[in-house]
């Protein structure tokens, strides 16, 4: 009885093939392929079929708490940065990729509350998120832009403040409930002064 083991795996695997067709259909027909409750369904270990993205044309949606490079928080409405230089994302950071200048004041030569300069190295960064995580001002917050190649390593990949800084809403756009739980917490520290 030779080859009935392959005639068993060349019938799992045409099971698999036409259930991908099968599973496609089912799933365009209920909405999209790629809707967020389809993906979670799909990528499922009870799944049927074979679910390929074909990427670049093709894009899963991003979970809400998906992290990668950070980034710096601007306030829109006043145009300030919330960061004031305390350096303590730089100090829980594991590969020390952040690097932090405090600003000081040209007459008294005192350290102000705002950095002179901020960079993150995105060739160490190993977005873990402590340094959102630890920031007591909530300044500094994970972004969702992962497609960062680049030819040239340190004039692209080396964030300064012009590439870190993005506007409070640009951060409740790709994290819609954290706008929710911080109107929350600004109410209660304000019932709490009162």
């Amino acid at each position: 009885m030779y080859g009935i083991g392959l005639i068993k795996g060349l019938g799992v695997t045409l099971k698999r093939f036409v259930n991908s067709y099968v599973d496609d259909a089912r799933y365009t027909f209920r909405g999209g392929r790629y809707r967020q409750e389809h993906v979670v369904e799909r990528q499922a270990h009870k799944a049927v079929g074979i679910y390929t993205v074909q990427y670049p044309d093709e894009r899963l949606p991003l979970p809400e708490n998906f992290r990668y490079v950070p980034f710096l928080v601007i306030d829109e409405a006043t145009g300030k940065e919330r960061c004031t230089g305390c350096g303590i994302c730089s100090k829980v950071c594991p590969p020390q990729c952040i690097w932090i200048v405090r600003a000081k004041d040209p007459q008294t030569g005192r350290p102000k509350t705002e950095s002179a300069e901020f960079v993150i190295d995105t060739t160490l960064c190993m977005n873990c998120g402590l340094c959102a995580e630890f920031c007591p001002f909530d300044s500094i917050k994970m972004d969702h832009d992962y497609e960062l190649a680049a030819y040239e390593r340190f004039d692209a990949l080396v964030f300064a403040k012009d590439k870190l800084n993005k506007t409070d809403t640009y951060h409740y756009q790709i994290h819609p409930s954290a706008k929710a739980i911080e109107e929350q917490s600004k109410k209660k520290d304000k019932a709490k002064s009162e």
